[in-house]
């Protein structure tokens, strides 16, 4: 694992939402959203918000501007819908309305994926940006992509991102 550039001067607990997008899931089998929620308390967060959502664009805006307006929440993590399936519109929904994207975020993804998975990565639309002041990520719905994306990616860097998000260094 690569050293952070600096650590965290304090320990936080970021307020998160978990949006499984599936048009099959039901709470009982939504295993990327279960493991998700999982990881995050593990690592000292909390999981303010949890919803299964059709793979509809309209139905994704709606929730997340929803969560936009609230208070209690710093990050979303949205799992499913990010190929190119005509049903996977996760990353069409919310590239229109991110105000700031983190393109590093979906290319470091994809290398980490590739690593795994070989070619087949290159169809992921993993992205992750700002919306409302909240910080949002987008990731695969299958649960490897899950593991890999919040113990590499975003558990490493969640505090350090909800902090610079709310005015810190």
């Amino acid at each position: 694992m690569a050293q952070q550039p600096h650590p965290d001067s304090a320990l936080m607990t970021v307020q998160c939402a978990v949006i499984t997008v599936s048009d099959t899931r039901s709470p009982e089998t939504d295993k990327s959203g279960q493991l998700i929620q999982q990881l995050l308390l593990d690592a000292g967060h909390s999981i303010r918000f949890y919803t299964i959502l059709k793979d509809e664009p309209q139905e994704i805006q709606s929730q997340l501007k929803t969560l936009g307006e609230q208070s209690d929440v710093d990050a979303v993590i949205l799992n499913g819908g990010t190929g190119i399936a005509p049903r996977d519109t996760t990353y069409d929904a919310l590239e229109k309305l991110l105000e700031k994207t983190l393109p590093g975020f979906g290319e470091v993804f994809r290398f980490l994926s590739y690593q795994e998975i070989g070619s087949r990565a290159i169809a992921s639309r993993a992205i992750a940006g700002v919306y409302q002041t909240k910080l949002i990520f987008s990731i695969p719905g299958s649960t490897g992509a899950v593991k890999l994306a919040l113990q590499q990616l975003i558990l490493p860097e969640l505090m350090h991102l909800v902090t610079q998000l709310k005015g810190g260094v």
